[in-house]
């Protein structure tokens, strides 16, 4: 059974200052917000935690997806979500249907 119903799960290790945010369901730009709020918190736990975010087992829409890896490039969540722009140290394991991470090439002179 399928369901647009957005489901998170978050371990952590405080000892390693990792945590695993694992999300399934349909993430959509509108639903990702949810998903800054609970990165947010968990960051919050202790200085330095590594966040991975799994969405292998979500659906998600392109334009979510590369707002996610905006994130991970930059290490700052949105100001909207974040307005002391804190550091975050994000990795992202998207679904093997996910639209290619974007290459950037350098243009022939």
């Amino acid at each position: 059974m399928t369901t647009d119903k957005l489901r998170v799960l978050v371990r952590v290790d405080l000892e390693c200052a990792t945590a695993q945010v694992s999300a399934q369901g349909h993430v959509t730009s509108k639903s990702v917000r949810g998903l800054y709020d609970v990165m947010k918190r968990a960051n919050s736990l202790t200085a330095g935690m590594t966040l991975e975010l799994d969405m292998t087992l979500a659906r998600i829409e392109p334009d979510a997806l590369e707002e996610l890896r905006t994130c991970s490039r930059s290490h700052h969540l949105p100001a909207r979500v974040d307005p002391l722009q804190s550091d975050y140290r994000l990795s992202i394991l998207a679904p093997d249907n996910a639209a290619p991470l974007e290459v950037v090439t350098p243009q022939a002179a």
